[in-house]
């Protein structure tokens, strides 16, 4: 484990190579899994305030489940993205059966300045937040994500802007650093 400012970060950041093949994997991280996606504080408001405009990209069954039940649960200390069905995440939108982000979408369109949740914006990295600091390490499933790990970048390469987004670039100098004086 490597200790850069108040988080615990996983060696694995630095030595796995993962590359995401999404016409593959059909984006099954967003389908799978035992709960929604980990959402901070303040993505609530901002997805709040976007709602009205991701109403075109949400199937009806998602916009129902919105409507009735809200888009976000509290799972133990931490607010998650409301699943459909328990299963995908609310904003899931499928193209061609891949499973898509609304709120990415959304984004790519220029229709909002937030990109996706941060959580999953980092994955398949995933980010612990304790009292007095937080764990950051890889999560991985053999099922989803089986041929990701065949070729690609390091983690801390392919998720730069998301940890940068996450921790700021004083904490991804840092991890840098950190990297090259393992490599001296």
């Amino acid at each position: 484990m490597i200790i850069i400012q108040n988080t615990l970060v996983s060696e694995d950041l630095l030595d796995i190579k993962f590359s995401c093949d999404l016409c593959l994997c059909k984006g099954m991280c967003c389908v799978e899994g035992d709960g929604g996606a980990p959402l901070l504080d303040f993505e609530l408001d901002i997805i709040k305030g976007i709602l009205p405009k991701l109403k075109p990209y949400l199937p009806a069954d998602n916009l129902l489940i919105i409507e009735k039940d809200g888009f976000f649960y509290r799972d133990d200390d931490e607010f998650c993205t409301m699943l459909v069905e328990n299963r995908q995440c609310v904003f899931v939108c499928f193209e061609n059966d891949v499973a898509k982000c609304a709120i990415e979408k959304l984004f790519e369109a220029g229709d909002t300045d937030f990109q996706k949740p941060i959580s999953c914006h980092l994955y398949p990295v995933r980010v612990t937040d304790y009292k007095d600091f937080a764990a950051v390490n890889f999560h991985w499933w053999k099922e989803v994500c089986g041929s990701a790990l065949t070729q690609g970048l390091p983690l801390y390469q392919m998720l730069q802007k998301p940890l940068i987004r996450r921790f700021g670039k004083d904490w991804y100098d840092e991890l840098l650093s950190h990297k090259n004086n393992i490599n001296n």
